[in-house]
Parts: structure tokens; C-alpha cells; sequence
């Protein structure tokens, strides 16, 4: 749905927003997986890097937001309220399975495989993946803000995280094998056709980040952010707003930290050390991103991230479907064997490398940043024309 009239926003939320979304897009298309600067790479296993942060912070926000939406509501059910959350929830997690099975017709109408098989994908496409697990934890963090009273919330998350620990750690949980307990769940639940393959020090197994069992923890993720959009809302002088920001943010971040000794962070199995450490780590930067735009008053710098930030889901969105055709897209060249190469390659490789020198690591993240200023400039487009796509 398209509207042009602009509602009331948290401009330091916006912007949030924005930088995570950019984040997600700039990690998300280097010009070459095999050189990328070790900051914009994903922790191999256990650990914590800045490419790290922005899917998390992300799924903070969602909670953020998903309480300040349903204020509308009252938090409170009726028909109007349940139809809208699942309408989200559906469109959401279709958009990501169509994503997948669009990247995998594309890719074998360029390997000239037949009709109908070129679209048959059905039975061996990633069902979860960012966009189902964002619909999952919305649906999940929606139902519990309607059916839940607020001040049992944290009671929840606290039960959804010891929870999780305890399955991790009696179930292998902070192992990469078939026998850690997260993958033997997606495996009976999923299939190993419909997950994601993933390679780390040289074993290469069906092991899901975004799967089943581990949207367990991502649910607790979203209702942290939802309290955080509790304080927030319930506050209106700004220096009081990041004061608590900022008291929830130490103290998760330190809580999360301590927990990594026991309770390793780790992303690919959404570990609540992770959950925590992450929670407070946004919580401090929305309390600093409050204090420099809306007390301070410092905005010129932010417009750029204010266009993610108005159109997040759909630019997400676009992002993805235009990573999939220029990687798909042949361009001739006699610098492939085949006499051909991807558009996304021939842009890295004959454009990119040499004008940064032969430096092939510099020249893949001069891609990315051009890659996110493309998809900037179509959001700026809709944010001069202030029309806001929500999904």
C-alpha cells in the first residue's frame, strides 16, 4: 500500500533505521565474496563483528516500531488489529520465499534450463531467510503486545532466553555439526532441501542462521526493542529519553558480555549473549543518535540515511531483486573463458579493480558503497515525492 501523507515519525528512529538498512545492503553485495575487508565480514562462528550489528539492530527497531503501531490499536485485540498483523506477517514472508525462488529461475534461465523446470524450484527453496524471519518475530511480538499485559513482558523474554540456553547448552547448541540441536530441529521441520548451506573452516553443512528454532531468541530480540519503544513513548523530554536509553543500554551490553563467557555470542545460532549485547548496543545508539539530532538539532548529515529509513522493507527489498538480475545479466568479454561474464563481474573486474589500483579488496567495497548510493538514489526519489511504501 502507497500513501503520501506523512505521519508523525521519531526522526532519530528514522534515521536508526536508515544506517541499518544501508548496513544490510552494503555488507550484502561486496563485488567479490573473496575479498572483503575482515570488518564487513560475518563472525565465522563464535564472535562479533560490525557487519555483525546491523541485522539485530534492524529487528530492534521492528520492536521499537511495532509499539509505537500498535498504540493505534490500544494494544488491545479486535479484528482490524489481527487482519493487519497478519496481512504483514504474509506479505512479509511470501516477498522473502519469492525472493529466493526468483534468484534460482533467473539463475537457470541463464544456464538455459527448460521450461518448465527453469521455475520449478518449489521443492528445493529456502523457506526462511531474513524477510520470513522478520514476519515471524513481528506476527510473534505483535500477539504477545495484544494478549500479554506490558509488565509481564520482560518475564517473557527472560523465560524465552533461560529457555534457550538450556536447549543450547544440552543439545550441542554452540557446535557447527549435524548434532547441534538447532540444526536437527530445521532439519525435521525445514527439510534440507529448504535451507541454507553454510561453510566454515572448510566443513560445508545444512545449517541455517535464520532457521526454525533459533527465531526463538529472535522473538525475545523484537519484545526487547518493544519495551525500549514502551520508555521511549513514555517519555517525552528527550534528555530523559536517553538517560534511560542510555541505562538500558550499559547494562544489557554489559549484562551480554558477561554472559559470552558462559553463553558465547553468536549470531548464526541468535545466542542470547548475542541478543542482549546487541539490545544494548542499539539501545546506546538511538540515546546518542536522540542526543545529536533531536537536542542537538545536527540533521544535514542524516538525510542521506532518512531515505532508508521512510522506505526501509521495500529498498531492502529492492536491493535484493536488483543484486539478483546484475549478477544474472551477461555482458560479453574476452577477459572470461566463456566469453561472457556477469554484469555485477564486469563491473568489478574490468571497471572497478583497475581504477583502485588492482586492489581487488578495495575495488569489492567501492562496489558495495556504489551498489547502496543506486539504491539511495531511488529512495531519495520517493522521499522528495513523500511517498512511503509500507510493507
Amino acid at each position: 500500500m502507497t500513501t503520501t501523507a506523512k505521519p508523525k515519525r521519531l526522526l532519530a528512529l528514522d534515521i536508526l533505521r536508515g544506517i541499518t538498512i544501508a548496513g544490510m545492503i552494503l555488507v550484502n553485495n561486496p563485488g567479490s565474496w573473496s575479498n572483503i575487508y575482515p570488518p564487513l565480514e560475518h563472525a565465522s562462528w563464535n564472535g562479533l563483528t560490525p557487519t555483525d550489528l546491523v541485522f539485530p539492530f534492524f529487528m530492534f527497531i521492528m520492536g521499537v516500531s511495532t509499539f509505537i503501531s500498535m498504540r493505534k490499536f490500544n494494544f488491545e485485540f479486535s479484528w482490524a488489529s489481527l487482519w493487519k498483523i497478519l496481512r504483514r506477517t504474509v506479505v512479509i514472508f511470501l516477498i522473502g520465499i519469492a525472493i529466493a525462488w526468483f534468484g534460482m529461475t533467473l539463475r537457470a534461465i541463464v544456464n538455459d534450463v527448460p521450461f518448465p523446470d527453469c521455475i520449478n524450484h518449489f521443492d528445493h527453496v529456502r523457506i526462511l531467510g531474513v524477510m520470513p524471519r522478520l514476519a515471524l518475530c513481528y506476527f510473534a511480538a505483535a500477539m504477545v503486545a495484544i494478549f500479554v499485559k506490558h509488565k509481564y513482558i520482560p518475564a517473557v523474554i527472560l523465560l524465552i532466553l533461560v529457555a534457550y540456553s538450556a536447549i543450547l547448552i544440552t543439545g550441542n547448541g554452540y557446535e557447527f555439526s549435524d548434532q547441534n540441536i538447532i540444526s536437527i530441529v530445521d532439519h525435521k521441520v525445514l527439510g534440507a532441501d529448504h535451507m541454507y548451506a553454510d561453510t566454515i573452516d572448510g566443513v560445508t553443512l545444512k545449517f541455517d542462521p535464520e532457521g526454525f528454532l533459533s527465531t526463538l531468541p529472535a522473538v525475545a530480540h523484537v519484545l526487547i526493542g518493544f519495551m525500549a519503544g514502551f520508555m521511549i513513548m513514555g517519555t517525552h523530554d528527550n534528555d530523559k529519553r536517553i538517560e534511560k536509553l542510555f541505562i538500558l543500554g550499559t547494562l544489557l551490553t554489559f549484562t551480554g558480555f558477561l554472559m559470552s563467557y558462559g553463553l558465547p555470542i553468536n549470531k548464526k545460532i541468535w545466542s542470547p549473549s548475542f541478543v542482549i549485547t546487541t539490545c544494548g548496543l542499539a539501545s546506546s545508539l538511538l540515546a546518542i543518535l536522540i542526543w545529536i539530532i533531536d537536542i542537538k538539532g545536527y540533521k544535514t548529515w542524516c538525510k542521506f540515511f532518512e531515505s532508508f529509513g521512510i522506505n526501509p522493507l521495500f529498498l531492502y527489498v529492492l536491493s535484493g531483486v536488483l543484486s539478483i538480475i546484475i549478477g544474472c545479466i551477461q555482458v560479453p568479454t574476452s577477459a572470461a573463458e566463456s566469453g561472457v561474464m556477469s554484469l555485477k563481474g564486469w563491473i568489478y573486474t574490468q571497471c572497478l579493480t583497475p581504477m583502485c589500483g588492482d586492489d581487488k579488496t578495495l575495488a569489492s567495497l567501492c562496489f558495495a558503497i556504489l551498489f547502496v548510493i543506486f539504491n539511495w538514489c531511488i529512495g531519495y526519489i520517493l522521499y522528495k515525492k513523500k511517498i512511503y511504501i509500507k510493507i
